[in-house]
């Protein structure tokens, strides 16, 4: 059985394809799904180690039931997703001298919930993990890896606002600009649906052992064709943090984890009132604290932490993308709000004041992530491009540095029609082989860092090119017989991305005129 998982960084929503009624269904996992109407089908994204990394681990409404959640313990981990695959300054999350990490505590997370589907009892043979535009291959390698160890034969990876899109109810032909704000990220895709013609669907898929290497029968299918796309590390949590201290500043409370859940309590009851209140016990002061917000407060934080500008600036770059493909913006049909911080008001009319004649849909926020996924393997091929550059290593002898030589740009749809050419010569006398490091290139303003600020885990922008090596050492991929020098071309290298996003290469030795290597795959960008 194929399972969808939207991994969330405030909740996490499981989904299947229900053969009875052919229509995806949200899953609720008994202990680890919350309680209340009508969030049955979330799991918050929880984990609390009971002494050691090696020791019982509770995750999702356990750790609520036991109201774990509600102390400053290093033993509690929320938000985490933030800090997979991205560099963590200042701390090493550890648990009585026992060091770990943020990808550990998300592969104990997936583990729970995916052996919380096997004892319902469901079997989990094929996955697919929903993942934000602007993830790194890093995160997306992770769940690769992961997936292997839960014993799972493929695994799909899909963009979240995509997947979003797939289950929105395509007819004939719609373009659909899909924006999904949740807990840790703001995701902006502009995807074009419509009927294509009769061929084998295809689609990014990892697999192990034999049994869906076969050719799948052609068909008619639909085509979801992404045309832009971006993602910045933006979301509920971020707004919480702002509205945490703006409180705290305003009544002259001191941050707490109690005040924190309550604030998230007060953002989250604003979506449908325009005051909300909350009361609680102060163990400074022991008196009681009325703690209210309206939304007003709520706006004013929102402005004074440049919100709109941000939504602006992502919105720009989806649309300038567009507009290099001819796509104007009076080209889109509709707008798809997607996750949790779509449902604050003050948004909702943002986005329909800047497309005043656009239908605005927001069925579903919270699991249409998880629920379109699925409808992945239902007659429905995606075109997709690749969101960021990537780039390989090379000696700068003038600075006397290493450097990176940008290989392929950010948006290049795969597979690739053409190779890329690249010609190369020694960096040293009598070289012997050839040696390429393949890194993928980020933002150069926007690299996200994650920080442990106050007891919270923050992410904060940082300045400079940002540089994810895929191969940690220099692979040899060529030997050079006879050794090269520096000064002349001694070898041509094709590069090109398959239709699996494998970063492929031929080696054509100058010199002798001889093929070293042929579509050899070199890193999978996955």
């Amino acid at each position: 059985m194929q399972i969808a998982i939207d991994f969330g960084t405030s909740n996490t929503v499981v989904a299947r394809w229900d053969p009875v009624s052919q229509r995806p269904e949200a899953l609720i996992l008994p202990g680890l799904s919350q309680q209340q109407v009508p969030n049955y089908s979330l799991i918050p994204s929880l984990v609390y180690f009971e002494d050691s990394p090696s020791s019982r681990v509770l995750v999702g409404q356990q750790v609520r039931d036991r109201a774990l959640h509600q102390g400053q313990d290093p033993r509690l981990f929320a938000n985490f997703k933030r800090a997979i695959g991205k560099p963590s300054l200042g701390f090493v999350p550890s648990l009585n001298g026992e060091s770990l990490t943020f990808e550990a505590v998300g592969s104990c997370f997936l583990t729970q919930v995916v052996q919380a589907v096997r004892s319902l009892p469901l079997p989990v043979d094929s996955i697919i993990f929903t993942v934000p535009v602007d993830s790194f291959e890093v995160y997306r390698h992770w769940l690769g890896r992961l997936s292997q160890t839960l014993g799972v034969d493929r695994v799909q990876l899909i963009d979240e606002p995509t997947a979003a899109a797939l289950g929105h109810g395509i007819g004939n032909r719609e373009t659909l600009l899909v924006m999904d704000w949740g807990g840790g990220t703001l995701d902006l895709s502009l995807v074009k649906l419509h009927v294509g013609s009769t061929q084998k669907p295809q689609g990014f898929i990892l697999k192990w052992g034999d049994r869906f290497l076969g050719d799948r029968p052609a068909q008619k299918v639909k085509t979801a064709q992404v045309l832009a796309k971006t993602g910045q590390d933006l979301g509920g949590a971020d707004i919480d943090h702002w509205l945490l201290d703006y409180l705290c500043q305003t009544r002259g409370l001191q941050v707490s984890p109690l005040i924190a859940r309550l604030v998230e309590r007060l953002k989250i009851q604003l979506s449908s009132a325009p005051r909300a209140q909350e009361v609680f016990f102060c163990d400074r002061t022991f008196t009681s604290v009325d703690l209210s917000l309206t939304r007003g407060e709520l706006e004013q934080v929102l402005t004074e932490h440049q919100l709109w500008q941000s939504l602006e600036t992502s919105l720009n770059q989806v649309l300038h993308q567009a507009r290099r493909q001819g796509i104007e913006p009076g080209d889109i049909d509709g707008v798809l709000l997607v996750g949790g911080t779509v449902q604050i008001p003050a948004i909702q009319a943002w986005i329909k004041d800047y497309f005043p004649s656009l239908p605005v849909y927001g069925q579903a926020p919270l699991t249409a992530v998880a629920l379109g996924a699925l409808h992945l393997n239902q007659g429905i091929q995606v075109q997709d491009f690749l969101h960021h550059s990537y780039g390989i290593r090379y000696w700068d002898h003038r600075r006397q540095t290493q450097g990176w030589h940008p290989l392929i740009q950010a948006g290049q749809a795969y597979p690739m029609s053409q190779p890329l050419d690249l010609f190369l010569g020694a960096s040293a006398e009598n070289q012997s082989s050839l040696e390429l490091v393949v890194a993928e290139l980020g933002s150069q303003t926007s690299a996200p860092e994650v920080y442990l600020e106050g007891g919270r885990l923050v992410t904060r922008p940082s300045q400079g090119l940002q540089v994810q090596p895929l191969n940690d050492q220099a692979r040899t991929i060529a030997n050079l017989d006879p050794p090269g020098f520096p000064g002349t071309d001694r070898v041509k290298v094709s590069f090109w991305v398959d239709a699996q996003r494998q970063l492929r290469v031929t080696v054509l030795d100058l010199l002798r005129g001889e093929i070293l290597v042929e579509n050899q795959a070199l890193v999978e960008l996955t």
